[in-house]
Parts: C-alpha cells; structure tokens; sequence
C-alpha cells in the first residue's frame, strides 16, 4: 500500500466575503460612535435634567446593541474561519446576526409604534424648545454613521469556479474564490439599523418644527407612527432575506437554469441538484447526474467554470444507458 500526501487534493473551506474585514472595522467604528453619543445623551439629560435627552440615549442603546451583534460576528467569522466544526466555514454567521437584528429592529419599531399610539390618544406637553437641537444633534450623528455603512450592498455575486479532482463517481474541490462584491447580509442589517435611526431624527425634527411654529402638536406622535411602519417593511425585508440563507433556500432561478443548461447537454441529465448559499459571495453546490456516456467528474466541473459566486461544487455521475432515448 502506497502512502499519498492529500494536499494537493484539499481545500480550505473559507466563505467570508471579499470585503469582510472592511466591513467589520466600519461596523466597529459606527458601534464606538453611537455608544459614545448614547453615554453622553443619557449623563447630558441627567445632568440638565431633561428626559427626552435620556430617552434618546436609551434608544441609540438599542441600535448600539444591535450593532454590536453584527460586529461580533465579523470577528467571530473571522475567528473561527478554518474551524473544522464549521463544515460550510463561518459564512453565515452575518446571516444568523442579521436575523437577530431585524428582530430587534421589528421590536424597536413596535415599541416606537405603541408609544405614538399612546401619545396620540393621550396628548402630552411636550417642549420643542429643547427637544430640537437633540433631534439635530442625534441626525448628525446617524448621518454620519449612514456615511461609513454606505456600501455597494446590492453588488452582484462574483467568482469563479476551479476544476477539482475525481475518485470513482465522485468529484470533490471546485473551490473558487468569489471575486467582486457579495451580498453581505450583515453589513447591510446594520445600515438598516442607522438608516432607521436617521428616518426617526428627520421625522422627529419635521414633526417638533411643525408643532413649534404651526402649533401641530400632533404631528409628533403621527410621525412615529408613520416611522413604525417604514421601519416594520424593513425588518420584514431583513428577515426574510436572512431567514431565507439560513435554511439554505435556493439563492438563484436563474443560477440553477444556467447550471441545467452548463451540464444537461446529450445525453447527459442531472437527477439531484442542491444549491445554497455559504457567505457572502459563495454559493455551493451538490450534483446528481445520469449519462449514457459518463466521463470523469472533473469534466462536468470545467462546464461550470465562470459561473459566479459558485465557489464549492461536489459532481457525482451515474451510468445509465439509453435513459435519454426512453426520457
């Protein structure tokens, strides 16, 4: 029995995206802003006594934590990325803190939603004088947090895909590295989070003008509740679409269309197709095929080169002759 090294046949199984490590140092820094302007809210409204400083401040407590999350899990992505317990790698860790931070955000939103609601039936003085350089000073602060969060989050999936190697009906390795961009769920639950922190100033702001000067002192508690709703269609957004990668629901129509187009040609027809989303960027997949002519797995493999985003693809081939002709 001969002893064979298998690196040459081994793969990492590394799926965070192309700009992960960006991500993560302005998630931190928007994280180390918003907790300062919370401590200094809330010993500021102590200080001068005034409440709605301190209820701002316990407010941006909420997104601090929110943000923290998606921070977290930058670094623990990081951190454990060649973990072998990770079979898939630690792409998905910004999924599972996204998914938690449109819970949070759905919360804050109800919680805005039932005090307006309160305040609407049951009008309250409220004093504009005070109140409108707090909103000026909180949308200063969530503008300059949405400017560091800006991101080309809607870029399209990159990659491309490497032969692997074969052993009997199966192939192994296809890993590729996605190149551009990646849809990094993560990274966008906390643009959402300061996005809707920012939405709130600019209501609060219009709403406590309209109450000062056209003495609409309903326009406040209105504008929440205009702001729940916003925010509510937000956090569904980022649920669903978290939700979605966790439970390894199909990525792409149109990716599985190109991969049965790439590989079903002759006689050849696929039986079994499972393709997931890994990280941000990476997607994997699993192919069953039948062929009246099989060749190695590789073969089929080298049909899927240039696909994008596909990074990690296992091909198992099945003799089957005449299938084609029956089919």
């Amino acid at each position: 029995m001969h002893s064979h090294s298998l690196e040459p046949w081994t793969h990492g199984h590394v799926f965070l995206g192309d700009r992960h490590d960006r991500h993560a140092r302005r998630t931190w820094a928007v994280v180390a802003l918003t907790a300062a302007t919370m401590v200094a809210e809330i010993l500021g409204g102590t200080w001068f006594g005034s409440m709605a400083l301190v209820a701002d401040g316990w407010h941006m407590s909420t997104h601090a934590a929110a943000l923290g999350i998606a921070a977290l899990a930058y670094h623990f992505a990081r951190r454990h990325a060649d973990d072998p317990r990770f079979s898939f790698g630690t792409g998905k860790f910004g999924d599972l803190a996204a998914f938690a931070s449109a819970i949070i955000l759905g919360l804050i939103a109800l919680l805005i939603g039932a005090e307006s609601l309160d305040r609407l039936l049951h009008p309250v003085a409220i004093g504009f004088g005070p109140a409108i350089p707090i909103a000026v000073v909180g949308l200063a602060v969530n503008l300059a947090s949405v400017w560091l969060l800006h991101d080309d989050h809607n870029a399209e999936d990159g990659g491309h895909t490497h032969g692997g190697h074969a052993h009997g009906g199966h192939s192994h390795g296809s890993h590729a590295h996605a190149g551009h961009g990646g849809h990094d769920t993560n990274f966008r639950a906390a643009y959402i989070h300061v996005l809707a922190d920012a939405l709130t100033s600019v209501l609060a702001i219009a709403a406590l003008l309209g109450g000062r000067y056209l003495g609409l002192a309903w326009l406040d508690p209105a504008m929440g509740l205009v702001g729940t709703a916003v925010i509510l269609a937000w956090s569904w957004s980022l649920l669903r679409t978290a939700g979605l990668v966790l439970l390894d629901a199909r990525p792409s129509a149109a990716a599985t269309r190109e991969i049965r187009e790439r590989l079903e040609t002759g006689g050849d027809r696929i039986s079994d197709l499972h393709l997931w989303q890994v990280g941000p960027g990476h997607r994997a997949a699993v192919i069953a095929l039948v062929s009246d002519d099989p060749q190695p797995p590789a073969h089929y493999k080298a049909r899927l080169a240039g696909m994008r985003g596909l990074s990690h693809v296992t091909v198992e081939v099945q003799p089957c002759q005449g299938h084609a002709a029956v089919a």
